[in-house]
C-alpha cells in the first residue's frame, strides 16, 4: 500500500467517541511500530490533524535542530503537548478525546480526509464548508500546479 492518505470517508462516532479509522488509512499505517494515529488540534482549521508516529518522529528530529529554549523550539513543543497517541482497538477504532471533538465541532459523525502524507478529521458540516471554499479559491486563484509535478 502507498504511504499516502487519499480520499474522504464518513464514519459514525459512538457514545464513547469511538470511530473506525478507514481501512485504507490503517493500511498506510500498518508498517509502523505504533498501531494507531497521532492527532492534535489544527492550528489553522476547525479540524483535527492526524498522521502516523513516524511523522511525529520526523517532527521531533526537526525540533532537535532548533536552539534549545528559542521561541521556535518552544512554539513547536506545543504541538507535542497537544498531541494524542490514539491506539487502534481490535476493530480498527480509536477513541477521540473530548478536547479534539470540541475543537472540530464533532458530534456523531466524522469525515476522514486524506491530505497526502497526513490526514484530517472533520465534522461533516465544517468539512463541506471548508472544501467548498477551497475549491472556489482554486477555481479563481490557483488554476494550475506549475512546477509541482515536474
Amino acid at each position: 500500500m502507498s504511504g499516502v492518505f487519499l480520499s474522504t470517508f464518513r464514519n459514525k462516532l459512538d457514545k464513547k467517541r469511538r470511530v473506525s479509522v478507514p481501512a485504507q488509512f490503517r493500511a498506510v499505517l500498518s508498517s509502523q511500530n505504533f498501531q494507531g494515529i497521532v492527532a492534535f488540534r489544527s492550528l489553522v482549521l476547525s479540524a483535527v490533524e492526524g498522521f502516523g508516529m513516524d511523522r511525529m518522529e520526523k517532527l521531533s528530529a526537526h525540533m532537535d535542530k532548533l536552539d534549545l529554549f528559542s521561541d521556535a523550539q518552544q512554539d513547536w513543543s506545543g504541538i507535542f503537548a497537544d498531541s494524542h497517541s490514539l491506539s487502534f482497538d481490535g476493530d480498527g477504532r480509536i477513541v477521540l478525546p473530548e478536547v479534539l471533538c470540541e475543537h472540530a465541532f464533532i458530534e456523531d459523525e466524522v469525515m476522514f480526509v486524506g491530505c497526502g502524507p497526513t490526514f484530517q478529521i472533520w465534522s461533516p458540516e465544517k468539512f463541506d464548508e471548508h472544501i467548498k471554499n477551497a475549491r472556489e479559491r482554486l477555481r479563481t486563484k490557483s488554476k494550475t500546479l506549475i512546477g509541482a509535478l515536474s
